[in-house]
């Protein structure tokens, strides 16, 4: 069943959970874009292939908001958006450890893996490598818990996972980055909390925000504004 958090003739951001696809790929496993087509198909009645673009992606053991276009026109006015960073992008992340600042900016080399599917990083350009940036805040805190509010400025593979990992705060249950223990639905306490960005279309700004997942560990920031 397809969550849908926001909708209209352009665009459709869709709420994905932890361990399901953003797009189809080799292993043919379980994708939600293909749950998107088919709830576009049936809800509108179209008899042929459904368009939909997909304009960005979220790591696979992560959830969140998922935004796809809905015309190619839509798709091609978002990847420039994206480019021109000019959207908004807020993580939560709970994490075992407390950073060594309560806010600060990130700012490293990050060079990709292919076979590991890993990102390393750098404190120092790297052939091969592309910096990445990013501003962190401590939101909260619990017990044996950091809850960390976590604003994007590029994009880069596993960023947030390896650059919170590079300052000893692993995500909880990431064991791909140093976290000793896996989440028992295979998920990582990685959140797309907020996606911020002037329509393409309409010109009006939108706001798209998701839920919290269920489980124990992030009913201990329900109360926190993030």
């Amino acid at each position: 069943m397809v969550e849908v958090l926001f909708e209209d003739n352009h665009l459709i951001a869709v709420l994905k959970k932890p361990s399901v696809l953003s797009q189809g790929d080799r292993t043919g496993d379980e994708a939600i874009d293909s749950a998107v087509k088919k709830y576009i198909a049936e809800k509108y009645k179209k008899p042929g292939a459904v368009y939909l673009g997909l304009i960005h992606r979220l790591d696979r053991p992560a959830s969140g908001v998922l935004l796809f276009a809905r015309t190619s026109k839509a798709l091609e006015r978002m990847n420039e958006v994206f480019r021109t960073r000019e959207v908004r992008k807020t993580y939560l992340a709970i994490v075992n450890d407390r950073p060594p600042k309560d806010e600060d900016i990130l700012t490293h080399y990050l060079k990709k893996n292919e076979k590991q599917n890993k990102t390393y990083v750098y404190d120092t350009e790297v052939r091969g490598s592309k910096q990445a940036s990013l501003t962190y805040r401590l939101a909260g805190r619990s017990e044996r818990f950091f809850l960390l509010e976590v604003e994007l400025h590029t994009g880069r593979h596993h960023q947030i996972r390896a650059q919170l990992a590079s300052i000893g705060c692993p995500i909880k249950g990431d064991l791909k980055y140093g976290y000793p223990r896996s989440n028992e639905d295979g998920s990582i306490c990685l959140l797309a909390r907020r996606l911020e960005f002037i329509h393409p279309v309409k010109k009006e700004k939108i706001t798209i925000t998701a839920p919290f997942p269920a489980g124990d560990v992030w009913k201990l920031f329900r109360n926190v504004e993030v």
